[in-house]
This record gives C-alpha cells, structure tokens and sequence, in this order.
C-alpha cells in the first residue's frame, strides 16, 4: 500500500474520509451516481431471483432474514457491466499502489428488514485462498445505512495477524486448525478504541483492506450490498487444503502456488 488516501490519481477528484494505511478502510462519498446506482440494483435483483449454487441464507420467524451469494458476475452480465464501470477500481489501484488491478469476485449481502443478527467480528483474508497485502473490498450499498447499521471497522486490525476464522453460525475452526492462529479478541467485552463507521446514502463506498478486522449490527429497514474484492500485483494463488469462502473449484489444476491469478476468472479491471 505505497498510497495514502490523500493521494493523487481518482482519489483526487472524490471525497475521501480516513487514512487507508493507517486504518484500512475508508468512505468514498458519492462514488457511483444515480444511473451505474440503477445497474448493482438490477444485478442484486437478478441474484436474488436467481441464485447461484454458493447462495446462503439465514432467516427466522422472529429476525428477519440474510442472504449472500458469490461470485455471480460471468452469469449476470448486469453485474458484470457494473463491475467495469464503476469506478471503485480506479479508487481501488489508487488505494492499493496497484498497477495491474484484477477482480477477485463479487459478493452480494442482503439483509432484510428487522434482522436482528449481528455479523460477528471477522478478517475476510483468512478465508481467502490468496496471499499478499494489496487486497480491498468496496462495500457499496444500494439502500440508504445509518451508521447504527453500518459496516464497523476496526481501525489499524489490518496491521496486525491474522485471526482463526470461525463459522458465523457455529463458531467453528473450519479452515485453519486450532492454535494455529491467533485468536480474535473479545471486542464484545473489550471493545476496541477506534471503530471506523458511517451513515452512506446510496452511491457513497466503503474501502477496506481484506485483512480489516469488521462486522456490522442488525438492520431495522433492507440494507442491500453489492461488495466487490479487488486485488494488485503482489498477490498470489495460495491453494488450501480445505474449501475456501467463496470456494474456486479446480483454480488449483490451472494455476500453481505462488503465482498470480492471470486468469480467466480474474479479470484485469
């Protein structure tokens, strides 16, 4: 990350709110406008009607309901004409230091009205099967968020190790065994002393580094997210011996460890 988010290049025409290295996330205000709004709202539409086989969904009479799915974009060319539009991946090079910026997928959320369940603390890197420091994530929301249902993020967690990464549900040590990371602090009973969150109107972006520790509250009104994962030249194919979140079947019969994702499923954006 050779660039602060005072920098030049697009982060010199948009409003930015934070520091990206010293925090590992920022606010993008007003980066997408009305008329590329109108396309993430039709590829969430599309996915919602017609999930992929990585869909979830969590509900309960009593908590509204959740729904995410993957990895949608060369099935939804919506989606996938939003995802070269937008100029989130200008913001993302420039954030980055990047100079080949590629997509690493797509990532719809949707939560629905009165869904109480929090998204619990977590670090998106571990469940990834890339290895590297330039990767981010924009998390654009299509519906208005106050900041009591927004994505928190704990400012500076990029610096430091990677966490276990746990199952939401279960609580379970699904890839890296037990021990073999460090375990993710108690922010509930301990909270952390700088969380990064916003109020967003449709359009405004958030920016985080993949290894930002974040999660997000429950929602009283829908709060839908188009997330879109970028990553730059230092990254690399890191193959695990579990199923990765999103999984890439058969990625590790066409690329080797250690290289980088040239590949069709990777577009340089």
């Amino acid at each position: 990350m050779s660039q602060s988010a005072n920098s030049g290049g697009i982060l010199g025409s948009v409003h930015v709110d934070g520091d990206f290295e010293r925090d590992g996330a920022v606010c993008v205000r007003g980066l997408v406008d009305r008329a590329l709004l109108s396309y993430a709202e039709a590829a969430i539409d599309a996915v919602l009607a017609d999930p992929s086989p990585l869909a979830i969904r969590a509900s309960a009479e009593s908590d509204g309901a959740f729904v995410e799915d993957f990895c949608n974009w060369d099935r939804v060319p919506v989606l996938e004409t939003f995802i070269r539009q937008c100029p989130g991946s200008a913001v993302a090079a420039d954030l980055l230091g990047a100079s080949d910026l590629r997509l690493y997928h797509d990532h719809i959320l949707v939560k629905e009205a009165g869904t109480a369940q929090r998204t619990p603390w977590h670090q998106d890197q571990p469940y990834y099967n890339v290895d590297g420091r330039q990767g981010v994530s924009m998390w654009l929301p299509v519906d208005a968020v106050p900041r009591a249902s927004s994505l928190e993020i704990v400012a500076g967690s990029h610096l430091g190790p990677w966490y276990v990464p746990r199952t939401f549900l279960g609580d379970e040590a699904r890839w890296f065994a037990e021990g073999t990371l460090a375990e993710l602090p108690d922010y509930e009973a301990d909270p952390p002393e700088r969380v990064l969150s916003w109020d967003l109107e449709p359009g405004d972006a958030v920016f985080f580094h993949f290894a930002a520790v974040h999660g997000s509250a429950g929602t009283a009104a829908r709060r839908r997210v188009l997330s879109v994962r970028y990553i730059g030249d230092d990254m690399r194919f890191a193959p695990r011996p579990w199923k990765t979140s999103p999984p890439f079947e058969g990625l590790d019969a066409e690329i080797v460890a250690g290289a980088r994702l040239h590949h069709p499923r990777f577009p340089s954006l």
